[in-house]
C-alpha cells in the first residue's frame, strides 16, 4: 500500500491510499489535485471517506464522484454532498482489502467520525480529520468541552504504533504552544527539531503515531500534574479534566 498526502489550499492535506490500481481518498475538499494524483499513478477511485461537514473536507466530492463513480462514505447525523453512506460508530467498512472501523469523535463538529484500521502493511492507521493534530486539536465549533476530550481519550487508546493521518499541516504552530504550556517537556523538544528539519526540507511531518503524541501532545496529556499545573496559572476556576481541558482550549485560541 502507498499512503501520500496531497497538497490543498493554504495546509490541508485530501490522504491518498492505494495498491497501485485502486484508490481511496480523504477529506477531499479539492478534487483537482486528487485526479491529477490518480492521473500520474494511473488509479481508479474506489472509495471517498469524509470525516466531517466542512467545505475543506467536502468540496471535491461531486466532482469526483462524477469522474470516477467513487463511493462516498460519511457521518450519518452531518450534511454532506449526497448520495453517500451513512456511517455511524461500530460500523465496519470495507475498500481496498482493508477493514475500516467507524469512531464517533465530536467536539470539532457535533458529528464527526474517524476512520480506523488495525492493519495496514504492519501497522495500525488512524484518519482522524480535524479532531487530532499533531501536538494539538482541532477548534470546538460544535461540540462541547467533554465530547472532545472523551473523544481524544478515545484516540490516546489505540495502540502507539498507530500512524496518526491529520488533515492539516499545522505542527510547527501546535508544537510552539505546546512548549509554552509543557516548557520541561524534552520529547517535545526533539520532536520540534525532528518536524522543523521535515519542514526545512519540504516534507510533511504527517503522518504521526498514537505513541508520540501521548509524549508531547499536551490535549492528549491534560491530566499530567505539570500541565494541570500550567493551566491552572491560566485559568485558576479550573478544578476538573473537563475544565483543565477548556481553559487549555481557550488558551490555545488566544495564543500568540
Amino acid at each position: 500500500m502507498f499512503l501520500i498526502p496531497v497538497s490543498a489550499f493554504a495546509d490541508n492535506y485530501l490522504w491518498l491510499l492505494h495498491d497501485g490500481k485502486r484508490a481511496l481518498v480523504v477529506d477531499p475538499g479539492d478534487a483537482a489535485p486528487v485526479l491529477q494524483a490518480l492521473q500520474d499513478a494511473h488509479l481508479q477511485l474506489e472509495s471517498i471517506l469524509v470525516t466531517h461537514h466542512h467545505a475543506d473536507h467536502t468540496g471535491g466530492i461531486d466532482a469526483l464522484r462524477r469522474a470516477t463513480g467513487a463511493q462516498v462514505y460519511g457521518p450519518a447525523t452531518e450534511t454532506i454532498p449526497k448520495p453517500f453512506k451513512a456511517l455511524r460508530e461500530g460500523e465496519i467498512l470495507h475498500t481496498l482489502g482493508l477493514v475500516f472501523q467507524v469512531l464517533d469523535v465530536p467536539g470539532h463538529t457535533a458529528g464527526h467520525i474517524a476512520f480506523y484500521t488495525p492493519e495496514m502493511d504492519g501497522a495500525p492507521l488512524l484518519f482522524c480529520g480535524d479532531t487530532l493534530f499533531s501536538g494539538g486539536c482541532g477548534r470546538l465549533f460544535e461540540g462541547s468541552p467533554a465530547q472532545m476530550l472523551s473523544s481524544l481519550d478515545k484516540l490516546a487508546a489505540l495502540p502507539g504504533a498507530t500512524r496518526v493521518c491529520c488533515a492539516h499541516e499545522y505542527t510547527l504552530g501546535n508544537l510552539r504552544f505546546a512548549r509554552a504550556v509543557e516548557p520541561d517537556n524534552k520529547d517535545l523538544a526533539a520532536f520540534e527539531l525532528d518536524c522543523l528539519e521535515l519542514r526545512r526540507q519540504g516534507k510533511p511531518t504527517l503522518p504521526s503515531s498514537i505513541g508520540k503524541e501521548v509524549l508531547i501532545n499536551p490535549f492528549l496529556r491534560t491530566r499530567q500534574a505539570g500541565i494541570m499545573a500550567a493551566v491552572h496559572r491560566f485559568d485558576a476556576s479550573t478544578h476538573d479534566d473537563t475544565t483543565v481541558f477548556a481553559a487549555l482550549r481557550q488558551w490555545k485560541n488566544q495564543f500568540k
